[in-house]
Parts: structure tokens; C-alpha cells; sequence
């Protein structure tokens, strides 16, 4: 029954204004940064910059106005002889793949056509990463609260804390603690901001540790290149299993 749901969701998802005007801004940003310098080196940094912020956002933003426009259905699917989890993890998956195709083609598509390199198919994997990684947060955030307004305002804070907020309380945390040696605590603390974890995914890969911040330069140091990505990449799947499980947990307890 999940492949139906998928289907019905990817049909309905495709067709909205949304997701189009998402996938055309990110192919026409991405085409435009690898024509103005000339450099694609550069054009990749500033996509990656593109991604690290937007992706997140939207795919908080349009995940939770889409479960929240989808109760109706939900309601409907739920009163037949299905099980909850089935019901979610279809929603899931249509959402995350339309997401996860507008991304291909806004901004792998150019990137095809521009660069072939490994380090522009390393942006293409973490966008993806992070899609499934903050549509599984906007789940779990969406199946706590049945208010469509405090939905979006916890959608909106989360991507405020990772994408601003948690950068400026580790250069805190190793400003006021500098005496102390905090390398593996910094490599723990990355583990806790999924956009700190795909920059360094493409920055290591791109040896470029000027760029990497503070964590991506003790991760290079420390773990090394191929460990640091390895380990990434890790922690990531995990940001998508344990929202996604405690989305799960939640909605098959919650009163519709």
C-alpha cells in the first residue's frame, strides 16, 4: 500500500506552483553561479553555500504545510484497514522523493552539465541527505502539534537554530573554553547539526579547510578525509532514522 501513497503524493506534489518555482529558482541559481565567475571551482562553493541554506528550509517549510494540508487525507486513510506507519512512511517518501527530484533536476542537472567532478557529486548526495534529513523533521514536528501556525513556527526555529544559531554557541563554547582540549567534543558536537555535517562532507572532499570553519578543520585534522566523510555521512542516515522513528512512535499513539 506504500507505493500508493507514494504515487498519490509525488502526483499531487508535482503539480503544485511550489514545487516548480523550488526546482526552477534552484536550476536558474545554479546555472547563474557557474556562468558569472567562470571558475567552476568557485560556481561549486556558491552552490554548496545555495544548498546548505535553502534546502533545509524548504524542506521544513514545504513538509509541514504539506502534512498539514494532507490531514484530511490522513483522517480518510486512517479510518480504513491500514496501518498508521504504512500511512506516515508513504507521506514520507512522496514528500522527500518530490523534494529529493526537484533537487536533481534544479541543481544536479546543471551540475551535470558544468562539472562531473567528484566534489559536484558530492553536493548532489548531501542535498539529497539533507532533504530526507529536515522532511523527517518537519514530520516529527508536524505529527506533535495539531496547530497548523505553532507547526510552522517550530518548522521556522529549527532552521533558524541549525542554519545560525549553533555555529555562533560552538565558536562560543571553544572561545570560552580555549584552555581546555575540546577536539573530540568538537567532533561530537558537529554530529548534532546536520548542515555543519554536509558542508564538511563536500569541504573535506575539496580539501578546502579554509572554508571548513573551526569543526570541519578539527574533523580534517582528526579523522582525516575519507574517516571524516565516512563518519558524516554516517551521523546523517542517522538524522533521518531517529525523527523518522519518533515520527512513527508518535502518530500511531496520536488521537486524529
Amino acid at each position: 500500500m506504500i507505493p500508493r501513497i507514494v504515487k498519490y503524493v509525488l502526483h499531487d506534489i508535482l503539480r503544485s506552483r511550489i514545487a516548480i518555482g523550488y526546482t526552477l529558482f534552484l536550476f536558474v541559481a545554479a546555472t547563474g553561479l557557474f556562468n558569472i565567475g567562470g571558475d567552476v571551482n568557485k560556481g561549486l562553493v556558491s552552490i554548496l553555500s545555495v544548498v546548505l541554506m535553502l534546502v533545509p528550509l524548504m524542506s521544513l517549510v514545504f513538509a509541514t504545510i504539506h502534512f498539514y494540508n494532507s490531514y484530511e487525507f490522513i483522517e480518510l486513510l486512517s479510518s480504513q484497514p491500514l496501518r498508521r506507519t504504512t500511512i506516515l512512511l508513504g507521506e514520507y517518501v512522496g514528500v522527500a522523493a518530490a523534494l529529493g527530484m526537484g533537487f536533481l533536476v534544479g541543481v544536479g542537472l546543471p551540475i551535470v552539465l558544468y562539472d562531473r567532478s567528484a566534489t559536484g557529486l558530492h553536493i548532489v548526495g548531501v542535498g539529497l541527505l539533507l532533504t530526507f534529513v529536515f522532511v523527517a523533521i518537519a514530520f516529527l514536528g508536524a505529527v506533535c502539534t495539531r496547530d497548523k501556525a505553532r507547526g510552522m513556527g517550530v518548522a521556522l526555529l529549527l532552521w533558524f537554530f541549525f542554519a545560525i544559531i549553533f555555529d555562533c554557541l560552538v565558536l562560543y563554547v571553544l572561545f570560552r573554553f580555549q584552555d581546555y582540549p575540546l577536539e573530540k567534543a568538537t567532533i561530537g558536537m558537529v554530529a548534532l547539526n546536520p548542515i555543519d555535517l554536509a558542508r564538511i562532507i563536500v569541504l573535506l572532499r575539496m580539501d578546502a579547510s579554509a572554508l571548513m570553519g573551526q569543526t570541519g578543520a578539527i574533523m580534517q585534522e582528526f579523522l582525516g578525509s575519507a574517516l571524516g566523510i565516512g563518519y558524516s555521512v554516517g551521523v546523517l542516515l542517522l538524522w533521518i532514522a531517529v525523527p523518522l522513528a519518533l515520527a512513527l512512535r508518535v502518530f500511531r499513539k496520536k488521537d486524529l
